[in-house]
């Protein structure tokens, strides 16, 4: 990631749909960076409108409001246009909007001009679904704050199964143009729920890739996710270590515990440490005792 200042980003988003004011408040209790409340795939056509009236009224008993996001439905459906004016005159705004079924970056400054025009500046996350997207990823990249793949309607579209060879061409795609751009870059929820061995494994995978966080449709899965994905002591002192050792070698090659490190290392340190300050002051005081799935303290 180039040095810039570093955006906060979340490890963890919990999807909960907008059937029951009940279930949306619930949620909250579960210790994710962000709660999304979705207003699209996860709700039937002929309750959308019931769904918007729970997230008005969630946003407003929201405890953050800044750290909810809200999914909206495709831009170009009449669905969009009244999510997006239940969103605007609503008294409380999320800090997220998620946008669906995107296919250029023209569409994400779309949505934030209008946007803008009512006053609110939420971040905007990309759904990274369609060849498309993938296609223009580069620009999309480049004017959203955060991309979340979305693997189940890109792989119905592929006609393939979501297998992680499937996925691979589409998460490296993403990981790259997120990088060239300081843009968070989220993996998709794991829809196997009784294998846990596949949530382990894509987890792996996607932060050797580096990806930054994972969504969930469970909360059982936030525990295996935020000891993974949250900034981890351990790590923030190696960063800091690696970044003196290279600055007492007058930013040249330095031997640390018997590895060699220079600059690149250094500059990653340096965004590891940044973006791990950024996450605490946004989203560490919300995190539970132990990162895991329980009740916030």
């Amino acid at each position: 990631m180039k040095d810039v200042p570093a955006r906060a980003i979340p490890r963890s988003v919990l999807y909960t749909p907008a059937l029951s004011l009940d279930r949306v408040v619930k949620a909250w209790s579960y210790d994710a960076d962000v709660h999304l409340i979705d207003l699209e795939d996860s709700v039937p056509r002929q309750e959308r409108d019931a769904a918007r009236s729970v997230c008005r009224a969630a946003l407003e008993k929201a405890p953050c409001s800044a750290n909810i996001a809200v999914r909206i439905n495709e831009l170009g459906s009449i669905e969009a246009v009244r999510d997006l004016v239940m969103l605007t005159e609503s008294l409380v705004r999320p800090g997220f909007i998620v946008m669906t079924m995107v296919d250029s970056a023209a569409e994400v400054k779309l949505i934030r001009a209008i946007l803008a025009s009512a006053g609110a500046h939420p971040e905007i996350y990309v759904t990274v679904e369609t060849p498309a997207a993938l296609d223009d990823i580069d620009a999309i990249a480049a004017a959203a704050d955060g991309l979340i793949f979305g693997s189940a309607d890109l792989a119905a579209t592929l006609g393939v199964e979501i297998t992680w060879a499937g996925m691979l061409a589409a998460r490296q795609a993403m990981a790259l143009a997120c990088s060239r751009h300081g843009t968070a870059c989220i993996d998709t929820a794991n829809f196997r729920l009784t294998e846990p061995g596949t949530l382990a494994e894509e987890i792996d995978r996607v932060r050797e890739l580096g990806f930054h966080g994972k969504a969930a449709v469970h909360p059982g899965e936030l525990g295996p996710i935020n000891r993974a994905f949250r900034p981890d002591a351990d790590g923030l002192r190696l960063a800091r270590r690696v970044t003196e050792a290279v600055r007492e070698a007058d930013g040249g090659i330095a031997v640390l515990d018997g590895n060699m490190v220079g600059p690149p290392f250094a500059r990653r340190a340096r965004a590891t440490v940044a973006l791990g300050n950024a996450w605490a002051e946004r989203f560490g005081q919300h995190a539970g005792p132990s990162g895991g799935a329980g009740g916030r303290p």
